[in-house]
């Protein structure tokens, strides 16, 4: 059966068109259907990936990925990037770090008035005054540009604390630099840098990304802002208008995503591409609306901006021109972590608060965290928690350890801490009853706050699928490998063997003999042991539903979320086996209790992803996802619910 799959790969046979298609999700043959993720992804990975083997003693890509979620894609396991738990911060950055949490802390806890804050839909002018004294608006920009030069795990660290007490806070602070002039930190040469970052740093200038159109959200390639060079050639004239833009109304420096005509020098050919662009407020032409009125994040200002033929010195091009939409995934992709780690602070809060009405509050003679379902709720939380914390700092890790591919997981930690804190809100206010809705508990605040980031930053909808089709595309790319190798059986032969024999042990269910026991500590050597069977189980349901759909997969997003959220589930498994075998070798104090947040967690992660899994050939699955396409056709034509009353009339 085996045998017969691979020569099926190799004559181009399968269903989807294999071998026309070469179904490794190229630009080329996605492009039509892409969403901004997908869009973003391929633009950026469209070149081949890498895959070890050798065709007529050439190497089909150069090298193999170090990241966990790529290879995971694959059924394989590359523990370079998860095991150990990273531990990147000398003693130096270290001691740096816990002279600034103190301070942050106790500013949060006695300064700052998240209610306040909330009831003037502003943050207030003295907690915005204090945040600047404490170089707080510049925690990533170089000393020597006037910030404090932080690593992204010292970042971190800072915001989770931000988070812990207030979201608007956090999202004036986060729209300022995770996203408003990070752009300049990645992309700005030298004099870009000199020019801007020292005043963003002290936050006597605010900083806005400006992306989001009327017509224009998750598809960001639909943008309608233009840029045009002028006729002395010395500016681009911008025009158009961006919405929903955080610190829109209080910002003076804007990174500007606007569309213009680019000339491919090689083939003459005219296109229209994105431009990023560095605007100030002083050109001239830049105006914006009122603040908007929202359900949460009050404290945050929100608005319109407007660009009527502003003319932007051609200096002040950022990155390449034509160039912007790489700039704009790059932002975002570096900035992703940072929410995890916000949201778990958040939880950590709320966690607090809910533990603390149940330990006090009696009922039917018990205090009511002695009751079943209560403890559930607590365990549920807890496991939240500690997998959010365990994303934020595994890829704030990689990152200062010099990761380039790191993108599926950190749109994994986004989509996984947005849902988590929305949980854990969710069940605190449940846990708290009555009390918990009340506005005086602070609870319902942080839950109006909590509702945007599931939004914002790219959808978690649209994440789902940038997960999952960024993955499925390395899948293509090693069955392209494998497909090569396969016009050449007899000098490809150890390689061939290799895979027929790992496909037929997978296909009667047993392991391939990959491991984690050398990675993960001996007392969660079961949970190790489901981790490595459902990568197993994981690669090969990629592989197969590539080979059935071939490039059609972007159309079977019914199918991509379930591949999505079982990535999604597969690699929280990971980080919390990492994590927790950490704490077992060091024998922390909380070692014990950490091996079972972990042996918890990935009992039941194993249990979804099994079930997700088998969704992609259920038949059952299969029926359910067509009823669905049905009803929402018809509600959708109906223009709204099409059964009758109950009653009648």
């Amino acid at each position: 059966m085996a045998l017969r799959l691979l020569l099926r790969i190799g004559r181009g046979l399968p269903l989807g068109n294999w071998h026309s298609a070469a179904c490794s999700l190229v630009l080329r043959d996605v492009r039509p259907y892409a969403t901004e993720a997908t869009q973003a992804v391929l633009e950026k990975t469209g070149r081949e990936a890498p895959v070890v083997t050798t065709v007529k003693g050439k190497k089909l890509a150069a090298t193999e990925s170090k990241s966990f979620a790529v290879n995971m894609f694959r059924g394989q396991v590359q523990t370079e990037q998860v095991f150990p738990f990273p531990s990147v911060l000398n003693d130096e950055q270290e001691q740096f770090l816990r002279e600034l949490v103190g301070p942050v802390s106790k500013f949060f806890q006695e300064v700052n008035d998240p209610a306040a804050n909330d009831t003037l839909e502003k943050v207030e002018d003295s907690t915005m005054e204090g945040l600047k004294e404490m170089g707080a608006f510049g925690l990533q920009v170089p000393s020597e540009l006037g910030g404090l030069g932080l690593t992204n795990t010292q970042y971190a660290r800072l915001v989770e604390i931000v988070g812990m007490h207030d979201l608007g806070v956090g999202i004036t602070l986060g729209a300022h630099q995770s996203i408003g002039f990070k752009g300049i930190l990645l992309f700005g040469n030298d004099a870009q840098k000199k020019k801007y970052l020292p005043k963003l740093a002290t936050g006597e200038t605010i900083a806005a990304f400006c992306l989001t159109e009327p017509a224009s959200g998750s598809d960001a390639a639909s943008i309608k802002t233009t840029a045009k060079r002028s006729d002395c050639g010395k500016y681009y004239i911008l025009n158009g208008g961006k919405i929903w833009i955080s610190n829109g109304g209080l910002a003076d420096i804007f990174t500007v995503f606007a569309k213009m005509s680019v000339k491919d020098e090689t083939t003459g050919e005219v296109k229209d591409k994105i431009t990023a662009f560095i605007v100030e407020r002083g050109f001239g032409g830049v105006t914006s609306g009122p603040p908007e009125k929202k359900m949460g994040i009050k404290a945050s200002n929100t608005a319109d901006v407007h660009f009527e033929d502003v003319k932007v010195p051609v200096e002040n091009v950022l990155g390449e021109i034509g160039g912007g939409f790489k700039v704009a995934m790059n932002i975002l992709n570096n900035g992703r972590f940072g929410m995890a780690a916000a949201l778990s602070g958040t939880m950590k809060g709320i966690i607090a608060r809910a533990v603390d009405h149940a330990a006090n509050r009696i009922q039917f003679g018990n205090k009511i965290h002695t009751f079943g379902t209560i403890q559930e709720k607590i365990a549920r939380m807890a496991m939240l928690q500690y997998v959010s914390e365990s994303m934020a700092y595994m890829i704030s890790a990689n990152m200062d350890s010099g990761a380039t591919e790191f993108q599926i997981e950190a749109a994994i930690s986004k989509i996984f801490a947005s849902e988590a804190a929305w949980t854990v809100t969710d069940e605190c206010i449940q846990l708290m009853g009555g009390m918990g809705f009340m506005k005086d508990a602070g609870v319902e605040r942080v839950m109006r706050d909590l509702r945007i980031f599931r939004i914002f930053e790219g959808t978690n909808d649209i994440l789902r699928l940038f997960v999952a089709l960024n993955g499925i595309q390395t899948t293509g790319n090693r069955l392209k490998g494998l497909q090569t190798a396969l016009k050449n059986p007899i000098e490809n032969a150890s390689l061939l063997m290799s895979e027929i024999s790992k496909r037929a042990r997978r296909k009667v269910g047993l392991s391939t003999g990959m491991s984690l026991s050398n990675s993960v500590h001996p007392e969660l050597k079961q949970s190790g042991e489901l981790a490595v069977k459902a990568i197993e189980k994981f690669g090969g349901g990629t592989e197969d539903l590539l080979l059935k759909y071939g490039k059609r997969v972007v159309d079977e997003q019914f199918l991509l979320n379930r591949v999505a959220d079982s990535a999604i589930d597969l690699y929280a498994m990971v980080v919390v086996l990492s994590r927790a075998s950490r704490s077992l070798s060091q024998g922390h104090a909380t070692a014990q209790h950490e091996k079972l947040l972990c042996d918890t967690w990935c009992i039941e992660a194993y249990a979804r992803i099994t079930d997700n899994l088998n969704a992609l050939t259920s038949s059952s699955a299969k029926r359910a996802f067509k009823n669905m396409r049905a009803i929402s056709a018809a509600v959708v034509s109906n223009g709204g619910i099409v059964n009758p009353h109950p009653l009648g009339f």
